[in-house]
């Protein structure tokens, strides 16, 4: 549960080639946990370079590859973009002031190099020139997802089996077997529940995994209750299953139909984008009977694959 959110109980009840790079490299290039996930595509196969010049584009400081501009002391020290502002401008193998000096026999030395993917060890065996890399990287299939448990600020990261066997052992998140579904949830004074964040399950289904999402939270003036399904697995891969979900009582009922994002989105992206079942407070509390001082939803959901 995320802070802020009260106590809640869950029932289950069953079933330009040079643009950005300076900036976007020290996010991209730090050491993820090494796992091994599936078949991918890449640009080409082959053999990196193996003189060792690509040492030479490592920056002394972050230890991430440098990319344009990349700049110099005046006895020849070299630093990437990012860390010429960490060190106030001052070269940290000899102290002298940096001034802005840019190398450009490095920068053009790296045209001619040829890299593997970061994620050569998770399965991708492409090739690439120095200054396609990054951009590869960033959409390569084989880089490791984020763990999907929602309300955390979890940092693991693996690929799918790793992180199912982490939301149940670390996280203790209930797993099921089937497409579909039948939960309960349950609060006792729903009005203090005001972005809340819940991972129910997640349900194995025709050989995926998927996580079924519960959250509270203020759309506008009005507090909601909203539920999703995530696919853990690419987009692609997701767009191959749909599911539906639907909450009602006493002779009326609200569905939702559609399809599961993957958990490259995160789970607060989704639920900004509306892209579930919304329940308005007043109507969830129509839903649960009784005095409408004690919320008691009850959501059902199917998932099946398209032709």
């Amino acid at each position: 549960m995320a802070p802020g959110g009260g106590v809640c109980k869950e029932v289950v009840e069953s079933h330009s080639k040079f643009a950005n790079y300076d900036t976007a490299m020290a996010k991209t290039e730090k050491t993820n946990t090494p796992i091994k996930t599936t078949t991918g595509l890449g640009e080409k196969h082959g053999m990196p370079s193996t003189n060792g010049v690509h040492e030479l584009l490592e920056c002394p400081v972050c230890t991430s590859l440098m990319y344009p501009p990349i700049h110099q002391c005046p006895n020849g020290h070299t630093l990437c973009s990012n860390c010429k502002i960490r060190v106030h401008n001052c070269c940290p193998t000899c102290r002298l002031e940096l001034g802005n000096i840019r190398c450009l026999a490095l920068e053009k030395v790296a045209e001619s190099l040829e890299l593997p993917c970061r994620y050569q060890s998770l399965g991708c065996h492409d090739i690439f020139p120095y200054y396609s890399k990054l951009k590869h990287e960033q959409h390569c299939q084989f880089r490791p997802y984020n763990c999907p448990y929602a309300g955390s600020e979890c940092s693991v990261m693996g690929d799918i089996p790793t992180l199912v066997a982490h939301l149940k052992d670390d996280h203790k998140v209930d797993m099921h077997d089937g497409c579909t579904f039948n939960h309960r949830y349950v609060k006792a004074n729903p009005h203090e529940v005001e972005n809340a964040t819940w991972m129910l399950t997640v349900f194995n289904s025709f050989g995926r995994q998927f996580c079924l999402h519960f959250e509270a939270f203020q759309l506008g003036m009005a507090p909601v209750y909203m539920a999703f399904l995530r696919f853990m697995g690419e987009e692609a891969e997701a767009k191959k299953f749909s599911y539906t979900l639907e909450v009602g009582a006493y002779g009326r009922k609200q569905i939702w139909q559609g399809v599961p994002r993957s958990i490259r989105d995160s789970h607060r992206k989704v639920r900004d984008s509306q892209d579930g079942l919304i329940i308005p407070r007043n109507l969830a509390l129509f839903f649960s009977g009784g005095d409408r001082q004690e919320l008691k939803l009850r959501i059902t959901g199917r998932i099946w694959k398209g032709q």
